[in-house]
């Protein structure tokens, strides 16, 4: 695997990651949080670059094969904003502009599928904006 294609799936791995932070934020994994996940990623993921993984299978399902693996195993979801964090400052190239409006809008999407956003979802989006703006 080129480190390219290495990267790219990383990069959707790590969002996969995020998202489920988002919505672990309230220590809940809601249903129509996971049918927001699919619905961004089939609706606007897909189509963000070319990269696909080991499967041959376009890498932007990553998002959703981490999201529901992280959600069996019903972990914290702080730990994953840290590592998606991490990931961030180590392939800045990686999220232009776009980019990061695509992944504010999915992550507060999600916040916002159950009954609004509360308090702690409010606290991970602001993570996440404080993040995209240093």
């Amino acid at each position: 695997m080129l480190n390219s294609e290495r990267i790219g799936n990383e990069f959707y791995q790590n969002l996969g990651k995020l998202f489920y932070a988002v919505a672990m934020s309230d220590n809940t994994v809601r249903p129509a949080e996971i049918e927001r996940v699919r619905k961004y990623v089939r609706q606007y993921w897909l189509d963000v670059d070319p990269v696909e993984d080991e499967f041959q299978t376009d890498a932007a399902y990553q998002i959703e094969t981490v999201f529901d693996w992280l959600d069996e195993e019903e972990k914290d979801g702080t730990e994953y904003f840290e590592e998606f964090k991490d990931f961030y400052k180590d392939h800045p190239e990686k999220f232009t502009q776009e980019l990061k409006a695509l992944i504010l809008e999915t992550a507060e999407s999600i916040a916002s599928s159950f009954a609004g956003k509360n308090r702690s979802e409010m606290m991970v989006l602001m993570k996440l904006e404080h993040l995209f703006a240093l």
